[in-house]
């Protein structure tokens, strides 16, 4: 069944609810049309806020409130909870998740994601390769407008992966056309790389330059350490035994 039947059902049954209570005595004629009001609020608020969470893409449906603090003791804590505050977010600044594979830092980003959801944000979330190759398929197909303005709309883009490899001029050249119109809006960033190293990927230093100035000077940068988040997370077979050491 289309979820929009499901919810209207939902909302129908919910005002039977309602009308029964008053039949019955327990609300009046004015606290029955309160009432009534405020479900039909929140009904819409739940079908708006479903509608951005699918619009975002995330990869897994994941919050800051379920992850691991613990996992490492060199995890920043205070300054990603801090983070999660969304004060970056109101003032249109961005952040950079960077630090080894598998400490979390695609958990995070698309926690805080998911918190800008909550609060009414538009968000998406994708890998900078798709990203680039979409970008690239635009120009092969006079599309390139039209996709590029699909990734300055949204209030949060989260750029996973970023910088993981060598870029070509029209890739350098793209990147650098999203960062400068999302100027204002806010960026999420994960890298494997410190933004320090990110300047070599570009092949004009001049673009590298004026990009990664910008970009990282109005960003709140988070370095991620410590060992792999990734086997803390992986479903343990009970069936498995500890191994004893070699004599």
């Amino acid at each position: 069944m289309w979820r929009g039947d499901r919810t209207s059902h939902h909302g129908a049954r919910l005002a039977d609810a309602r009308l029964a209570q008053a039949h019955g005595g327990e609300l009046g004629h004015l606290d029955f049309l309160q009432v009534l009001c405020q479900d039909e609020i929140t009904r819409r608020e739940t079908v708006a806020f479903q509608r951005r969470l699918q619009r975002a893409k995330f990869e897994q449906q994941v919050t800051l409130e379920e992850f691991d603090f613990t996992a490492s003791s060199k995890l920043p804590a205070p300054q990603i909870r801090d983070l999660g505050a969304l004060r970056w977010l109101h003032a249109g600044e961005s952040v950079i998740l960077f630090g080894p594979v598998g400490v979390g830092k695609t958990h995070i980003a698309q926690a805080l994601g998911h918190l800008a959801v909550r609060q009414g944000a538009h968000v998406r979330f994708a890998k900078t390769s798709r990203i680039l190759a979409d970008l690239a398929g635009g120009h092969a197909e006079r599309t390139w407008e039209k996709r590029i303005r699909e990734l300055i709309r949204p209030d949060v883009l989260i750029l996973d992966d970023f910088a993981m490899r060598q870029l070509s001029a029209a890739q350098a050249d793209d990147l650098y056309e999203l960062v400068s119109e999302r100027q204002g809006r806010s960026l999420i960033i994960t890298s494997n790389r410190a933004p320090s190293d990110w300047y070599h990927l570009f092949p004009n230093p001049v673009v590298a330059e004026s990009l990664l100035d910008r970009l990282i000077n109005t960003s709140h940068q988070v370095i991620m350490n410590g060992p792999s988040y990734r086997p803390n997370k992986r479903p343990k077979n009970p069936t498995d035994r500890p191994v004893k050491p070699l004599a």
